[in-house]
């Protein structure tokens, strides 16, 4: 049997990447182009429903939406800071979903987390959800359209800035599928690049990127103390 067989074989059974790659003895690196493929393939058949698709409320914060798309934040005060969760479930089996989950720095860095694919029953992803969601004020149910346009528009606008999404995404971009339209989101905090240090940054390496591109008066920054 071909490696890419064995890859749609253990995918069926709801194992994720990694654990693909430790079944088959092969790095993640050789799997995570055949998982991609094989939802290109998927997706070529027909996508699979959308069971389920969440983002965090305050997510519109400092941002410009259109308002033709009718986009609505729950809670446009609960206080996001710029940080965008995005979670995403599609139907694999009766009983199973594929679930993949998003983190966003919309002000500058863009996508800096990605989670699964991977497969949960119903209360697992409800337990999931729950700890994804955990350092908010609480969720919203969103159409897929705005999950990809906070998702795909906040990773093109943090590489206008210098900085590429995190690696994991690479495995995690077929769920969403592919973005249409015109963009419909103005990124950076009421349009201006806004670096604000998390906990596992480099802030000098990030301040040394965007002056590559950018002056001092062109961004703002707050850096933690030490």
């Amino acid at each position: 049997m071909e490696l890419k067989d064995q890859v749609r074989e253990l995918r069926l059974q709801g194992r994720s990447p990694k654990e693909i790659a430790r079944a088959l003895g092969v790095s993640p690196s050789v799997v995570a182009p055949l998982v991609r493929a094989i939802a290109a393939e998927t997706a070529g058949a027909g996508e699979p429903e959308v069971v389920g698709c969440w983002i965090n409320v305050g997510w519109s914060e400092g941002l410009t939406v259109d308002p033709a798309r009718g986009w609505v934040d729950e809670k446009p005060d609960a206080g996001g800071g710029g940080m965008v969760s995005v979670l995403l479930a599609r139907r694999q089996t009766w009983d199973r979903m594929t679930v993949c989950g998003y983190l966003a720095d919309v002000y500058c860095l863009g996508v800096k987390k990605a989670v699964g694919p991977d497969a949960l029953n119903d209360r697992d992803l409800r337990r999931f959800r729950e700890f994804f969601f955990g350092e908010y004020a609480g969720w919203q149910d969103a159409p897929i359209e705005l999950a990809r346009e906070l998702v795909f528009g906040s990773i093109d606008y943090a590489r206008t800035l210098g900085f590429p999404p995190e690696e994991a995404f690479e495995t995690a971009t077929g769920l969403l599928g592919a973005r249409e339209g015109d963009p419909a989101i103005t990124f950076g905090r009421d349009g201006r690049p806004f670096y604000v240090q998390g906990p596992e940054d480099d802030p000098d390496k990030v301040l040394w990127i965007l002056r590559r591109t950018l002056s001092d008066e062109e961004f703002d920054v707050h850096i933690t103390d030490p």
